[in-house]
C-alpha cells in the first residue's frame, strides 16, 4: 500500500481543503451550499463530498512523480528565526540548508516526507 504525501481536494468554487495530520479535520461550505470535508492527514483519507458537484482530488502518494511531489507537498515553517507566523512552503521552494536542517533536527517526521526531502536533495545533486 502506498503512503500519502498530500491529502487534499479542491471544491467546485476553487477552495483547497488539505488535512496535514491525523486529526486535522477540515470542513468548508462551498458556494453551491454543500459541505465538503477532508480528514486524516497522511494516515488515512476521509472525505465527504457531493456526488452531483464533485470535488477535484489533489492527493498525492509515493507513486506520483517526484516533479509533482516536490511542487505540491509542503512543510510548515516559522521562518529562520522562528519569529514568523506558521506558513507552508513547497519542498521544491525550500532552500537546501533548510532541507538539511529539517532532516538533521526533526525527530518526528513522517517517513514518506523524510524520503521525499532526501530525494529532493538527490535531485539537486547536493548529497
Amino acid at each position: 500500500m502506498t503512503r500519502l504525501l498530500r491529502n487534499a481536494i479542491r471544491t467546485p468554487d476553487g477552495t483547497v481543503l488539505e488535512s496535514r495530520h491525523r486529526h486535522d479535520y477540515k470542513e468548508y461550505e462551498d458556494d453551491n451550499g454543500w459541505v465538503y470535508i477532508v480528514d486524516g492527514g497522511l494516515d488515512y483519507s476521509r472525505r465527504m463530498v457531493n456526488r452531483n458537484a464533485p470535488a477535484t482530488e489533489l492527493s498525492l502518494t509515493e507513486d506520483d512523480s517526484h516533479d509533482d511531489l516536490r511542487k505540491f507537498v509542503t512543510w510548515g515553517t516559522y521562518g529562520k528565526q522562528q519569529d514568523e507566523p506558521l506558513s507552508y512552503i513547497a519542498i521544491a521552494d525550500m532552500e537546501t540548508e533548510h532541507l538539511e536542517a529539517v532532516l538533521d533536527t526533526q525527530k518526528y517526521i513522517y517517513p514518506q516526507i523524510r524520503s521525499l526531502m532526501e530525494a529532493e536533495l538527490d535531485h539537486r545533486d547536493v548529497w
